[in-house]
């Protein structure tokens, strides 16, 4: 069965910087894309990120472009968000998702940034 598990997140101050990995089985990891989405307190889910599956291709939600990056390691089913220049609107918790037939979610991790 598909599983997706999140970890890195935790407590950062504005400015700083933390890593997201996103351990994935139960299917070919390297012929699916695959995303990063987030919600905030009180909004909706946002899609953030997405790399195909060769990682070859990216892209981004704009208020993250030059802060945030995507990348994968097909070799280790793992796919990372690294996160610089954190701001307290980044605050939220953070998914990993596929769609492998449906849309299938990680249990999600927190991100909170503050002073």
């Amino acid at each position: 069965q598909v599983q997706l598990v999140e970890s890195g997140g935790g407590v950062v101050q504005p400015g700083g910087s933390l890593r997201l990995s996103c351990a994935a089985s139960g299917f070919t990891f390297r012929l699916y894309d695959m995303l990063w989405y987030r919600q905030r307190p009180g909004k909706e889910r946002e899609q953030v990120a997405l790399i195909n599956s060769d990682g070859r291709s990216t892209a981004y939600v704009d208020s993250v472009k030059g802060r945030f990056t995507i990348s994968r390691d097909n070799e280790k089913n793992t796919m990372y968000l690294q996160m610089n220049n954190l701001k307290p609107e980044d605050t939220a918790v953070y998914y990993c998702n596929v769609n492998y037939g449906r849309d299938y979610w990680g249990k999600g991790i927190l991100v909170s940034v503050s002073s």
